[in-house]
This record gives C-alpha cells, sequence and structure tokens, in this order.
C-alpha cells in the first residue's frame, strides 16, 4: 500500500516529466509544417530545409548519452532543469532568426537543451516508480511526446498560417516557463545513484565528433566528401567502443550491450525503427503542400491523425507491457509500421488523401505498441545507477535514428533533386524521392522486426 508522500511524489513526477516531454516533440512536428514558409522566406532548398529539423537532432544526439551519464553523478533533477531553462531560451531566440543560418544555429542550443530533457526524464521516472508500475508511468510519458507531436502539426499549422513560422518559437517558449515552474515547485528529491564517480570527458568528446561526422557525411552524399566524413564518422563511432570499453567510468557502458542481451536488442530494435519513421511527418508535410497544394494548417490536420492514436494507445501498451513480454507486443507494432511503409510506397502525384489517411491510422496504433513496451523493456533490464545511461541510451537510439532517417532524406533529396528549391519543375523528381525513401524505410523497418524478436523475454 503507498504512503501519501509516496503518492504525492509519483503524481507530482508524471506531472513534471509529462509536461516537459510534450513540450520537445511539440516543436519538432510544428517545425516540419512551418518548412514551406520557412523555405519561401529564406529562399532555402530543400537540403537547407532538411537542416533546421536535423540540426535540432544532431545536437540533442551529441549531447544526450554524455548529460544523461552527468545526470547519474551530479543528479538528474539538476541536469533536467537547466535543460529546460536553455530549451526555453533559445526558443526565443529562434523566432527572431535575421536568415536560415542563424535559425539552424538556433536550433543547435534547442537541441542541447532538449538533450538535458531527454537523458533525464525517462530516468527520473524510472527513478520513482517500481517495477509492477513503471510500464504504465512511461507509458504515460511517451503519450505526452506522441500529444506533442499530435498537437505540433495542428497549432502549428494554425500559428504558421494566421502569424508566420516565428509564432510557433514563440508559442512554446511560455511552454517552456511553466515545466521549469511545474519542476521547482513539485520536484523536491534528487537522484544521483553514481555520485562521486567520474565524467568520461574524453568519451564525451570522441563521441561528439564520431556523430557529428557521420550525420555531416550523410547531408553531403553521393558527393566523395560525403563518402569521407561518413568513414571518418563510422572508424570515429568504432574508436569510441575501444575506448569506453578500457573506461572504469565510461559514458555509455558498453558491457550493457555485450552482457545484456534485452538491453542490446532493444535498443537495436530502436535505432532501426526510427532510422524507417522518423522523416515519414517531413516527406508527408512536404507532399501534403507541395503536390495537393494544402496550406499548413489542413495538412497539420491531416498528419496530427497518425500521433493521436500514438497518445491515445501508449499508455494501454504500457500497462500490457507490465503483465506480458514486451519484446513480443513492441514486434508486432513494428510489423504494423513495416506494412504500412511498403503501402505508402505506391504514393503518387494524384494519390487521394483517403489513400494517406488509413495509413496514418496503421502508423499510429504501430508506433504505440513499439514505443512503450520497447521502452519499459530497456529500463527494466538494468540496475539502479545505470537509470540515467539506460534513459540516455533511449533517447540516443531515438536520436540518431531520426538523424539518419532525416540523413536518408536528404541525400535522396541530393541524388533526385539536387541543391535547388522544390517547384513544379521537378515535382516528378520529388515524388520519386519520397516512393524511394518510403520503400528503403519499410525494408529497414521489416529487418527491424528480427531485431526485436531477437532480445527473447523481456520480463
Amino acid at each position: 500500500m503507498l504512503s501519501v508522500k509516496e503518492k504525492s511524489l509519483e503524481r507530482a513526477t508524471l506531472i513534471v516529466t509529462s509536461f516537459a516531454a510534450f513540450v520537445t516533440p511539440f516543436i519538432g512536428s510544428a517545425t516540419n509544417i512551418a518548412l514551406p514558409a520557412i523555405g519561401k522566406e529564406f529562399s532555402a532548398n530543400a537540403v537547407m530545409l532538411s537542416w533546421v529539423a536535423t540540426s535540432f537532432i544532431l545536437s540533442a544526439a551529441v549531447f544526450l548519452a554524455p548529460f544523461g551519464r552527468l545526470a547519474d553523478i551530479v543528479g538528474r533533477k539538476k541536469i533536467f532543469n537547466i535543460g529546460l531553462i536553455i530549451f526555453t531560451i533559445a526558443s526565443f531566440f529562434c523566432a527572431f532568426s535575421p536568415n536560415i543560418e542563424i535559425l539552424i544555429f538556433g536550433r543547435v542550443v534547442q537541441g542541447l537543451g532538449g538533450a538535458l530533457i531527454f537523458g533525464t526524464a525517462m530516468a527520473i521516472v524510472t527513478s520513482v516508480f517500481p517495477r509492477e508500475r513503471r510500464g504504465k508511468a512511461l507509458g504515460i510519458v511517451v503519450a505526452s511526446v506522441y500529444t506533442g507531436l499530435t498537437l505540433g502539426p495542428f497549432i502549428g499549422g494554425f500559428l504558421t498560417k494566421n502569424w508566420g513560422w516565428e509564432g510557433i518559437f514563440l508559442f512554446t517558449v511560455p511552454l517552456g516557463i511553466i515545466s521549469v515552474v511545474l519542476s521547482f515547485i513539485y520536484l523536491k528529491e534528487e537522484w544521483a545513484d553514481a555520485k562521486g564517480e567520474k565524467f568520461d570527458w574524453k568519451g564525451s568528446i570522441i563521441y561528439g565528433l564520431a556523430i557529428i561526422s557521420l550525420m555531416y557525411g550523410f547531408g553531403k552524399l553521393p558527393e566523395f566528401t560525403g563518402f569521407l566524413y561518413t568513414l571518418a564518422g563510422t572508424l570515429g563511432i568504432i574508436l569510441f567502443v575501444y575506448f569506453e570499453k578500457r573506461q572504469e567510468f565510461p559514458v555509455i557502458n558498453i558491457q550493457l550491450f555485450q552482457n545484456n542481451r534485452v538491453f542490446a536488442f532493444s535498443n537495436y530494435a530502436a535505432l532501426i525503427n526510427y532510422s524507417a519513421t522518423f522523416a515519414i511527418g517531413f516527406l508527408l508535410s512536404l507532399y501534403l503542400q507541395y503536390i495537393k497544394g494544402l496550406d499548413p494548417q489542413e495538412a497539420g490536420q491531416i498528419l496530427v491523425i497518425q500521433p493521436i492514436l500514438m497518445a491515445v494507445f501508449s499508455p494501454i501498451t504500457g500497462r500490457l507491457s507490465d503483465k506480458i513480454d514486451a519484446g513480443k507486443v513492441a514486434s508486432v507494432g513494428m510489423a504494423m509500421i513495416s506494412a504500412g511503409l511498403f503501402v505508402i510506397a505506391f504514393i503518387g502525384p494524384n494519390s487521394s488523401i483517403w489513400f494517406i489517411i488509413p495509413i496514418l491510422v496503421v502508423f499510429g496504433i504501430g508506433y504505440a505498441l513499439f514505443s512503450s513496451p520497447n521502452s519499459n523493456a530497456i529500463m527494466s533490464s538494468v540496475e539502479k545507477k545505470y537509470y540515467g545511461i539506460a534513459s540516455g541510451t533511449v533517447g540516443t537510439m531515438r536520436l540518431v535514428g531520426q538523424m539518419s532517417s532525416m540523413g536518408i532524406a536528404m541525400m535522396i533529396f541530393s541524388i533526385f533533386i539536387g541543391k535547388v528549391e522544390i517547384n513544379p519543375s521537378n515535382y516528378p523528381e520529388f515524388i520519386q524521392s519520397i516512393r524511394t525513401a518510403f520503400l528503403i524505410f519499410a525494408v529497414l523497418c521489416f529487418i527491424g522486426i528480427f531485431f526485436s524478436l531477437a532480445r527473447g523475454k523481456s520480463k
């Protein structure tokens, strides 16, 4: 039986982490809807527009694992609050960007703040909730993420249509302020289960440089410099793994991947899932506005279908994973997404909106079946002192996957369209680009089913 104090702590933790979990994905999905408007104002090409979305993800991916580890040492609440403050200030800065380069820089700073939030939110929830109630709690946090994704296209489309793309970033500022206030009021405890251990600065630098090189190279493909940067990034990751194995207090505990099958394959499945799915919203946003002629608000009203279903079903699937094998539930979700991607790869210039809507329904339910159970499997497979690392690793797999997904989209745009603005003269090439991307994503997701199944029993 829970005491009043325990109930109060659990309730407060869910309120604060869920609100913060809402804000960061909201800005991502809202920005996707505004990309055509941003491109028009700054005369930006498709690849440059991709960087408006990708710069946030790249920055968050670089900093997330190191700050997840730092949170275990100095305190998860402290890092969480700093992240909320940085994110809020960066949102205000982005709204007044005079050119696309400054906007991209602002998104990098936003990503830094997002990393501090991503790397601690799940760890805080896992620290507070016992195993038997953890899946449901994590499901609520994941539902908050999806609610942010849900309202992002809808509110973002409305704001862009009526007040310009700047309105999206200004709208986020009060949300960030509310998150900060809630955190300072309700989170009274601190969690630092690795207090006194050393922080691995060298490993963090190697990791960051490797990720930056890898992603920058992806964006430059198929140019020769793209191959060089991608190769350098790959070698950097190999060097990082070699270096971390020899550290007493590594930034990412490689032993968890070697000795913990559930942890390893659940993370691999997450990486593949996000690599195969994140760019879907980006591509469909462009398709609905350029090819179907919808305004940002109308496009948002269609794209909102998928995250609504994700938000509704995530707490249910999270609770389900408390009772039955989380790996099997997640694998069913991955299979549904793969099937939807194969179907949408046949999209064309004359495809009906009613061709897209049922596929968005499949995506929404598939994501819910995969994400909450998979996160529960990861967080429940490690000791308490590794919660920050595990939370950071979950977030890193998500962000590196999202980054890879955008990287694939950018590479395909470079091959089929080149570095020019999307206009009626290259619409056939644009259609070919998104069809190719969806087909590649479908194959990736199909492979991911086997990684999900290979984890064995999750409980």
